[in-house]
């Protein structure tokens, strides 16, 4: 931190407290230099997760619209909010975990996929046939097939 007075770059902290709001630490300094104190603050930096879409437009992470997807495809199923938070929890890490704080909904929705498929598969094939946005009874017929060959051991 340079020193507003004399530009030198060492300083020390004389003292540190929470602002009123709660969203910034404040600080005293003290120049090593000039000996002169003056105040900063420190912010979280809100950088928000983003989500790429299909036609390249970005969106911010909105957790409440995978758990709506998710609650969609498992109305009037067994499966339990607690196991569906789960899943939106590894969605979301996942996103913090990306170095560029993105991810695909692409990736998203294979995800929710492959976690619908072991929980309960009338469910998967709900979230399938909206994700997968099958135009026929074929491509919703395939897509039964290969969930068959998939059977849980």
């Amino acid at each position: 931190m340079k020193c507003p007075f004399c530009n030198h770059s060492e300083d020390k902290v004389v003292d540190s407290r929470e602002s009123k709001e709660g969203d910034a630490i404040r600080r005293r300094r003290e120049c090593l230099s000039c000996e002169r104190r003056f105040t900063t603050y420190e912010r979280i930096d809100e950088v928000p997760y983003m989500v790429i879409k299909k036609d390249g437009r970005r969106e911010k992470f909105d957790r409440q619209k995978v758990l709506g997807g998710l609650l969609k495809a498992c109305e009037k199923r067994p499966i339990g909010m607690a196991r569906l938070s789960e899943v939106v929890n590894q969605v979301e890490s996942k996103v913090s975990d990306s170095p560029d704080r993105e991810i695909s909904t692409i990736e998203i929705g294979e995800f929710l996929m492959d976690s619908l498929r072991d929980m309960d598969k009338i469910a998967y094939v709900r979230f399938a046939s909206v994700y997968r946005d099958f135009q026929d009874e074929e491509a919703f017929f395939n897509e039964l097939k290969n969930l068959m060959r998939h059977k849980l051991p």
